[in-house]
């Protein structure tokens, strides 16, 4: 690193650290907390000066984040509307959507993502919601499922089919929908973890304006692309313990004392890390494991995955920030997450044993051992199945013959009379 960068990331870093010096306060609300964040860009600091941010490279972010920690404050808004639609809308939208939708989201809004449909999940080019227009709005009937936070949801990002006749990943928009309409059903899916995070969400002529298109008819596909990338950087192994607050499946207490929603985890060198690395060392400590050679190879072998993947994290971020498309590399960090999970999940349940299948006040750190044992198969379906992400990997880096397609240059349309034809 230059002299030049050295001093412009220290000059980050300091930046950060004073101005969380001079506004952290936990005695206000959550709601005035995080207008203070996005007035101060420092909530979003790579975005742009002019939309919430600070313009600051991605590879500086998380010094910005270890400023933050060391304050003791608390991160921005998480999840769906903060890392998925966000950055969708500053990279393809207008400057009049940006002016509509970017205020809600930084001030905690919850969106939902309605892209998965029942037949279409691993293809989702082969969704079959349909948009039909009517004068300056779009006339919406479908089924999307796996719909995280649909029932606290404002507004979901949508996708769907505006041309049957052309080939399915041509046929597609992107919309932004309001999820507060007759015309929307939500049913929650009940989980093997007792929760309802999933929903199945059923549109019958429900309306969205035009002025809602996201870029323009038929590049649905590409505005969706932004979407996944963020979506598998926002699951993958190098954004865990990044944002600081979790991940916003649910209507934010606004009014709620900011300085208790603060996570007592002590940061490890602000490195993205640090919550997973300080949740080990807490139960190393609880059970005695810190001196057991074996256990100490495990710690070191988690870590060098989520630093690894940091690394990953980085280019992705890097690429996305420089108006660019990132590559294999997010199907990479996504599968690295699969890969991590799992094996933090056996070292917690080899350090804890039965322990482990508690859940509850009572239970190890509150339960998380619990929570974590059922994330690890949920992140491997998420934001793209294991496979599909090998798949990906093998032709676009390794070389790899690509699989067949009989769908290329078809229209959707005849695609599906091909499918009811087909004898039993």
């Amino acid at each position: 690193m230059t002299d030049v960068a050295t001093e412009e990331t220290s000059g980050v870093e300091a930046a950060a650290a004073r101005w969380f010096r001079d506004h952290w306060d936990p005695e206000i609300e959550l709601g005035e907390w995080w207008q203070r964040l996005a007035a101060g860009g420092w909530g979003f600091p790579t975005w742009p000066e002019d939309r919430y941010g600070q313009g600051v490279d991605a590879h500086d972010a998380p010094l910005v984040n270890k400023a933050r920690r060391a304050a003791g404050a608390l991160g921005p808004p998480a999840g769906i509307a903060a890392n998925l639609a966000g950055p969708t809308i500053l990279a393809h939208g207008t400057e009049a959507q940006k002016d509509r939708f970017l205020p809600g989201i930084v001030a905690g809004e919850v969106w939902c993502q309605l892209f998965s449909e029942p037949g279409s999940g691993s293809d989702l080019a082969s969704l079959q919601t349909r948009a039909e227009r009517d004068g300056e709005q779009w006339i919406v009937n479908g089924q999307k499922v796996w719909t995280s936070g649909a029932q606290f949801a404002r507004y979901g990002i949508l996708v769907a089919r505006t041309n049957p006749e052309a080939p399915k990943h041509q046929g597609l928009t992107y919309f932004v929908i309001d999820m507060d309409q007759p015309g929307i059903e939500i049913r929650p899916i009940k989980e093997m973890t007792g929760r309802s995070i999933f929903n199945e969400v059923f549109l019958t002529d429900a309306v969205v304006p035009d002025e809602n298109r996201i870029d323009a008819l038929g590049s649905g596909w590409a505005v969706a692309l932004t979407t996944l990338a963020n979506e598998r950087t926002m699951l993958s192994a190098g954004s865990f313990g990044s944002s600081g607050s979790g991940m916003a499946l649910e209507s934010p207490e606004l009014q709620a004392r900011v300085g208790d929603l603060v996570r007592d985890v002590a940061p490890s060198e602000g490195s993205m890390a640090s919550g997973v690395v300080a949740l080990l060392e807490v139960l190393f400590n609880q059970y005695g494991r810190t001196d057991d050679p074996i256990f100490r190879q495990e710690y070191a072998t988690v870590y060098s995955l989520l630093e690894i993947a940091r690394f990953t994290d980085l280019r992705v971020k890097g690429a996305i920030e420089k108006g660019g498309r990132p590559g294999p590399e997010v199907s990479v960090g996504k599968l690295a997450a699969s890969h991590l999970l799992r094996t933090l999940r056996e070292t917690m349940f080899r350090v804890c044993g039965p322990e482990t299948t508690l859940w509850g006040d009572d239970a190890p750190l509150g339960g998380r051992m619990h929570d974590i044992g059922f994330a690890s198969y949920l992140i491997s379906i998420g934001g793209g199945t294991d496979q599909i992400q090998r798949n990906i990997i093998g032709e676009r880096v390794l070389g790899l013959p690509r699989e067949l397609r009989v769908d290329k240059g078809v229209a959707f349309n005849e695609l599906l009379v091909g499918t009811q034809d087909r004898p039993a």
